[in-house]
């Protein structure tokens, strides 16, 4: 299902966003900034958005993050409004996370090829099959898959959780992503189920164009997200979520980094590692011959003029059926529950 016909497809729902010139952009910046603080709101943007959007949310006092942060931020600040600017699901499990709060997003259109991938309708039967089996979800999913699920992680959590899970005894079906579970499943060596989905962007990076990357660069040290294919996760020098990536970049003496993930992580890279350089990783193809180009074009949907718009007038509100919320609220509270007490056993191992 994750094809280049769907991402045209969804991309067709969506007004084209005119080009901005440098006074047009400062003036959008202004009036945002401007709507935030009258409003008190708070932005919270992914590592994946474009970096104007990243810089904007630093600068008026939100966060950028991967997807665990955002749902932390979003759910502990005082502010009563959230912009969320990333995907879809992000927006869901802010509403989930914070109903009290008015959640808004740049635009609704902004989804996910792993959650389009995984809908509930085929998902709910595929768990039934095997009810003897946990039910382990990928935060790249819609509320109603969370609500299925007994587990929800991310990429930073998944294999602390998966771990967890088997030290217990428990069989696991994994959804969505099928490259992460993989991954998953030889690290643990858990008995996992796994559905059949990737992520347009991960997957278009391949082991041959890495391989000649390698050899332009020798001295380059390889980082991977797990959305990415087998061949490519054993090319790499560090495999990890987002900040986790960001941290190796920081944390490794090398100066140079072929990066396989969304190339809005670079932003954040060369803020924290300005003498460093980042490379991103080929793709299967270049332009008009490949999907996403190493970079989602749902994200990029998180334009200035969108969310303008969206201060100003308060619309595209995330809304999750409120039961709804109430199930899909019990395996994010694992998730958030387990992570807080990981965080206090390593403080307690330091």
């Amino acid at each position: 299902m994750a094809d280049t016909q769907l991402v045209r497809d969804y991309l067709a729902t969506v007004p084209h966003q005119t080009s901005l010139d440098a006074d047009q952009r400062d003036d959008l910046r202004n009036k945002i900034k401007t709507l935030l603080k009258e409003k008190r709101a708070v932005l919270v943007a992914h590592y994946y958005t474009d970096p104007e959007i990243q810089a904007l949310a630093e600068e008026t006092g939100g966060i950028v993050a991967d997807s665990l942060e955002m749902a932390r931020f979003g759910r502990d600040c005082e502010a009563e409004l959230l912009i969320v600017a990333g995907v879809r699901f992000m927006g869901e499990t802010a509403s989930i996370l914070s109903p009290e709060k008015k959640v808004l997003m740049p635009t609704l259109e902004a989804t996910c090829s792993l959650d389009i991938a995984c809908p509930i309708e085929t998902f709910a039967p595929f768990c039934d099959e095997h009810s003897d089996r946990t039910v382990v979800v990928y935060a790249n999913t819609s509320a109603a898959v969370k609500a299925r699920a007994d587990w929800v992680v991310t990429s930073s959590i998944a294999l602390d959780v998966i771990e967890h899970l088997k030290a217990k005894g428990e069989k696991i079906l994994w959804a969505p992503d099928r490259h992460l579970g993989r991954y998953i499943e030889e690290k643990t060596g858990a008995d996992m189920l796994l559905w059949d989905a990737a992520c347009i962007v991960h997957e278009e990076f391949k082991a041959k164009g890495l391989f000649d990357m390698k050899a332009l660069y020798p001295d380059a040290k390889i980082l991977a997200h797990p959305e990415s294919p087998s061949s490519v996760l054993s090319m790499a020098d560090v495999v990890g979520s987002t900040s986790q990536l960001i941290k190796a970049a920081c944390d490794l003496p090398d100066k140079t980094f072929i990066v396989a993930t969304d190339q809005g992580i670079f932003y954040k890279m060369q803020q924290l590692a300005p003498d460093k350089q980042f490379i991103i990783a080929p793709t299967a193809g270049n332009d008009a011959t490949c999907r996403s180009c190493a970079s989602c074009p749902w994200m990029g949907m998180n334009s200035l003029e969108a969310m303008y718009d969206t201060l100003l007038n308060e619309n595209n509100e995330v809304h999750v059926n409120e039961e709804l919320a109430e199930q899909a609220m019990k395996p994010l509270r694992r998730m958030l529950d387990f992570s807080q007490q990981k965080q206090i056993a390593v403080k307690g191992k330091a």
